[in-house]
């Protein structure tokens, strides 16, 4: 038995298994019961207000993805992407209401999906115009930049004239029955959530497999240093509006979905604080990771609706706290954004990553 060799746990032998998604049977089992939980348990076994915040939840974490992008994958710092997912909003919408789709596709129920796609096509090209300035500035001025697509895009655009499309007002109204996948009408807390679950897994899927190509590589090494990513070869411009187009996508299709959360569809919707609050979640979750987009959002919903739950009884002897609650929440975001910078700098993700370490270590974790 001297010359035979007996390798012992997971190894790879190629390069397709060693970029495998799952690389080991005890890493399959936890996907397959991620799966579970998201698809059956939740829906299943929550009642209707747990399940909406469970819906809040996946909305926030759809439009963290593209600001993750951005601001973790490429270094562009943007303060505007509630813009872009305000744009996907509204090109569904009037793509659903006033478009004059022909017969069979409003029969089959294509109309909206075909609106989402749309939709994150105009937002993703909406996003690279104001993303060009990325070309000659970086930093504080293109932080002004995604600030100006906010304010011009909701504020004047929308407000001023998309909203008074067809003699409305300011808000489209959705009337029951308008959001159809095929014969499915997303008119009940169940569906809404099983359409954000859905669209949430083609977004992670989307952007992990980008992040694992050409130009996944490209945007980690802009972000890096730009300046050898650009000795190196790397179209710089090229791939910053790249970023803006995908990002701007996953914005446009994050809008998309909110119709369908909503009977009336309104500027106020989409403010300047949704932007900053976005990148409030990437930097509680973690820069520079999916999970952290997912995690910070789970914190911020979560922990802001346990403090409405806490402010609720208090009201009782303190009816001012529940009309202050506005800016409770505001000053309990800022309180979280500090304490996470001064203790926790790395994000949730980076805790949740040292905790996988240690179970797949154990009994060698040190």
């Amino acid at each position: 038995m001297s010359g035979v060799w007996l390798p012992c746990g997971d190894y790879h032998q190629n390069y397709v298994e060693d970029q495998g998604w799952w690389q080991t049977t005890f890493i399959k089992f936890k996907m397959v019961l991620l799966l579970a939980v998201v698809f059956l348990f939740i829906p299943l076994l929550l009642p209707g207000y747990y399940l909406s915040v469970a819906t809040m939840v996946g909305y926030t974490a759809m439009g963290a993805l593209g600001v993750q992008l951005l601001i973790g994958y490429t270094g562009l710092i943007t303060l505007g992407h509630a813009a872009f997912i305000a744009v996907g909003a509204y090109t569904s919408t009037l793509l659903v209401l006033q478009f004059p789709w022909p017969k069979p596709i409003v029969d089959l129920g294509l109309a909206y999906p075909m609106s989402i796609i749309a939709a994150g096509i105009v937002a993703g090209i909406w996003s690279v115009l104001f993303g060009l300035p990325s070309a000659k500035v970086k930093g504080f001025y293109l932080i002004l930049t995604t600030m100006a697509a906010q304010f011009i895009t909701v504020d004047f655009f929308l407000t001023q004239y998309v909203s008074q499309i067809g003699g409305r007002g300011q808000a489209f109204s959705l009337p029951p029955g308008t959001i159809k996948i095929g014969p499915w009408v997303i008119d009940t807390e169940v569906k809404i959530y099983y359409l954000m679950a859905v669209l949430l897994t083609l977004m992670v899927i989307a952007l992990a497999n980008l992040l694992r190509s050409k130009s996944g590589r490209a945007w980690v090494a802009i972000r890096d240093n730009d300046i050898a990513a650009m000795a190196l070869g790397i179209n710089i411009v090229w791939y910053k509006l790249l970023a803006f187009f995908v990002a701007g996508f996953f914005a446009g299709v994050t809008g998309a979905f909110w119709v369908s959360n909503t009977a009336a569809l309104s500027p106020e919707h989409f403010p300047w604080f949704w932007s900053l609050w976005l990148v409030g979640v990437i930097l509680i979750g973690g820069v520079g990771s999916i999970h952290g987009a997912i995690f910070g959002s789970f914190f911020m919903v979560v922990v802001m609706e346990a403090l409405q739950w806490a402010v609720i009884p208090l009201s009782a002897y303190y009816p001012k706290l529940l009309i202050d609650f506005a800016y409770i929440k505001d000053a309990a975001f800022g309180l979280a954004i500090c304490a996470f910078l001064i203790y926790e700098p790395n994000g949730i993700a980076y805790r949740w990553w040292q905790i996988k370490n240690y179970f797949n270590l154990w009994p060698f974790s040190y």
